[in-house]
């Protein structure tokens, strides 16, 4: 199968309507399960949380289960989890794409184009329309992720509506949301809402091992988990960046601080100028946490000289986006950071 340029596609990682393994979230899993054995199962699922930590792959874990086991009634009394054995049929039909029950709404590029769409687009939510309307090919469910909620325009969120308000016999929609609470209220009150906590470190850790594509050393995956805010995508992404490496260098220059050392402040400019947005967020992201770990040791100390660094967090937030907004020179924000940092810590008692 060729696969089109998608939004969610991650060169070291594949798809997770092909991933075997779900790392973390086993009472969500255990939910799911005892859910498809009860008497009456939810149509509508709502599965929120942050970006990145396995919505999509318990998505397409429990897809990939009810195909394989239509029949509810027929499941072991064992039956611990929602695996599917990798050469099963439905497996493999769903790893090709070519499963004639499940419908998966993402963006993605269509018709040769290179560009992947700011929305999923509305050919395929009006594929939603059609898909129902068939016979379901094999064990009569027939099944739609959307992937992401988030993605869909005003015409997409209310083709979905319609479908949830009227669902077909033996439909089941599992909506991956990462901001559920922005939705159509209309479209939260159809579904049941299964959410998703962020993973711990050592899932993190877990999960890049899981990866055959991912060859670092343990030492470099528990850095990158603790950069990752739980989220297995975002370590993936700093794996793919390299970007381990950069995040020591711009710590060790936080460490340093009061001290700046020319150099160092250099080499963190040059990475920032090379416009490459995770860089940018990955040094937000490690100077707002020696912002807030030096606004609570001294909150613990008293209180004393709290201002200086609020001060310069909101400064930082302030510049940072006046970067983003007119694509101004990152270099000289760095610069103009690490003095604003500096002359902060000479304030400390």
């Amino acid at each position: 199968m060729i696969e089109e340029p998608a939004a969610d596609r991650l060169e070291s990682a594949p798809h997770p309507r092909e991933r075997q393994v779900l790392i973390g979230h086993r009472d969500a899993e255990r939910t799911l399960l005892d859910a498809y054995r009860g008497p009456r199962m939810h149509h509508a699922w709502l599965i929120g949380g942050p970006e990145g930590i396995g919505k999509a792959t318990l998505a397409y874990r429990f897809a990939r289960f009810v195909l394989a086991n239509p029949d509810p009634g027929r499941l072991r009394h064992d039956t611990a989890d929602l695996s599917v054995t990798a050469d099963h049929p439905v497996a493999r039909r769903i790893v090709s794409g070519a499963h004639p029950d499940l419908l998966a709404l993402r963006r993605i590029a269509e018709g040769g184009k290179d560009k992947i769409p700011q929305d999923i687009a509305v050919a395929a939510v009006r594929e939603i329309v059609r898909f129902f309307g068939s016979t379901a090919g094999e064990g009569g469910w027939r099944i739609c992720i959307v992937d992401s909620a988030d993605e869909l325009n005003r015409h997409g969120a209310n083709a979905l509506l319609k479908l949830l308000e009227e669902p077909p016999p033996r439909s089941l929609f599992l909506i991956v949301a990462h901001v559920p609470g922005a939705l159509l209220p209309t479209i939260r009150s159809r579904c049941r809402l299964l959410s998703l906590a962020p993973l711990s470190a050592e899932e993190i850790v877990q999960g890049l091992a899981s990866f055959d594509e991912v060859k670092i050393p343990a030492d470099e995956a528990k850095a990158i988990a603790r950069l990752a805010d739980g989220s297995l995508r975002r370590a993936l992404q700093l794996v793919e960046g390299g970007q381990s490496a950069f995040a020591a260098e711009i710590e060790t220059a936080l460490a340093a601080l009061p001290q700046v050392n020319g150099r160092t402040t250099h080499a963190i400019g040059d990475r920032l100028a090379k416009r490459n947005d995770e860089a940018f967020d990955l040094f937000l992201r490690l100077v707002f946490d020696h912002l807030s770990a030096a606004v609570r040791g001294q909150a613990a100390a008293g209180g004393r000289l709290l201002a200086p660094h609020a001060e310069v967090w909101e400064k930082v937030e302030t510049a940072a986006a006046e970067v983003r907004t007119f694509n101004l020179e990152r270099k000289p924000f760095a610069f103009q950071v690490f003095g604003w940092l500096a002359e902060a810590g000479r304030q400390r008692p």
